[in-house]
């Protein structure tokens, strides 16, 4: 795995403080929404953009080989306005946005989708590109989908984005802005979460309400992960993790990926890089440097922390770190040891396939067919309407 050395130590001026000369290679495996900015300023169209000069992102080829990436979940997301519409294709657009993402450019990427691939990546100093769906309403309610999804390389997905799906609450029921519609899981849930058991894709508590975290940390045979989300007791956010549930990430061996966006960091809009160690700090404190990684959300937010303003700056976190009297191997684990250990766990469960539905009344809508579901159709209806008026005229014919 990719070292931490501190090589020397010198002296700066009269000051006498000790000054660590730091070199190191990074591999971050994080959450990044660069897909989406392709979507919302290109449609998608990659002819019309090249990553190796884009500037009008956090994050293109320079920034990333400056930032020492070797790892990254590219997030497949499409808004919550989608549901119940075109979700789906929008999302099978953002996972075909990746895919010939990492086909434009060989040199700097390499499509993955399994804790091998990533090391694999590595020795070719390539870009390990994996893919995570961050929302729920992107399978809708199919378990089908979900499937089809894992085919097509997803690896995680979030459970809910900033709203409820048929299935699963998400974290504005904490708030009361939104209504909690599931009791947190509901019976389809949890079907859910044990087919993402069976397949092996992490299951990302980002952006779910509390109680959807403990239900989930409760049932999954497998590690958790928050792809994107900080520390409660830093700022007490209803996006972050509180400290029980930190303790439970723990029992569980799963992992939390500090998220950079200002709001989740100081809860305020503005940030600086040594609040965004404090998380760290905060998270190793309560449950210990075996839960941490680097979330970023790069991309996916407008406001980001002085310090940390693009992917290249990732080393400067790390050496705040080691300022902090991290050690080399605690580093080695937020970077992404322990995201990978997660992923192989992941990996190792496996359990019988489950071919449920969720029931029909729950996805109900104008939009919706009712096909394979024991439900009249109108056409039905009418079928066996005219059949009756057969029968009575035959009757009447006989009088």
């Amino acid at each position: 795995w990719p070292k931490v050395r501190n090589l020397s130590q010198s002296r700066e001026g009269d000051t006498g403080t000790s000054v660590r000369r730091l070199h190191f290679d990074l591999s971050p495996c994080r959450h990044n929404d660069l897909p989406w900015q392709l979507r919302s300023k290109f449609n998608n169209q990659l002819n019309n953009v090249d990553l190796n000069t884009l500037n009008s992102t956090h994050t293109n080829i320079p920034k990333i080989k400056a930032g020492r990436l070797a790892a990254q979940f590219w997030a497949a997301y499409v808004p919550c306005d989608t549901q119940n519409k075109d979700a789906v294709r929008q999302t099978l657009e953002q996972i075909d946005v990746i895919h010939r993402m990492c086909e434009k450019y060989p040199e700097d990427f390499m499509f993955a989708t399994s804790s091998r691939d990533i090391m694999e990546a590595f020795t070719q100093n390539k870009m390990a590109s994996l893919i995570g769906v961050e929302g729920g309403h992107s399978m809708d309610s199919s378990l089908a989908t979900l499937r089809t999804l894992y085919q097509l390389g997803v690896r995680y997905m979030t459970l809910t984005h900033s709203c409820n799906t048929p299935w699963v609450d998400n974290w504005l029921v904490d708030t009361g802005s939104d209504p909690s519609e599931n009791n947190g899981l509901s019976d389809f849930g949890f079907q859910v979460i044990k087919e993402m058991n069976r397949l092996g894709m992490m299951v990302d508590l980002a952006h779910v309400s509390e109680r959807v975290m403990k239900q989930v940390l409760n049932v999954s045979e497998a590690p958790v992960i928050f792809s994107h989300s900080s520390a409660y007791g830093v700022c007490p956010h209803k996006r972050n993790v509180p400290d029980d549930i930190l303790k439970l990430v723990k029992e569980k061996e799963g992992v939390v990926m500090v998220n950079f966006y200002n709001d989740y960091v100081t809860c305020s809009d503005k940030a600086n890089l040594s609040q965004v160690a404090d998380h760290f700090d905060h998270i190793k404190k309560v449950a210990g440097a075996s839960i941490i990684g680097f979330g970023g959300d790069y991309d996916g937010v407008e406001r980001v922390p002085e310090g940390l303003e693009n992917v290249s700056k990732y080393p400067a976190l790390v050496a705040e770190l080691l300022r902090r009297n991290w050690t080399n191997e605690e580093v080695q684990m937020a970077l992404g040891k322990n995201l990978l250990r997660v992923f192989e766990k992941v990996e190792q469960v496996r359990t019988h396939r489950n071919d449920v539905l969720i029931p029909y009344e729950r996805v109900k809508n104008t939009c919706r067919t009712s096909y394979g579901y024991d439900v009249p159709s109108s056409g039905g209806d009418l079928l066996a309407l005219s059949h009756l008026l057969l029968v009575l005229c035959a009757l009447l014919s006989l009088l």
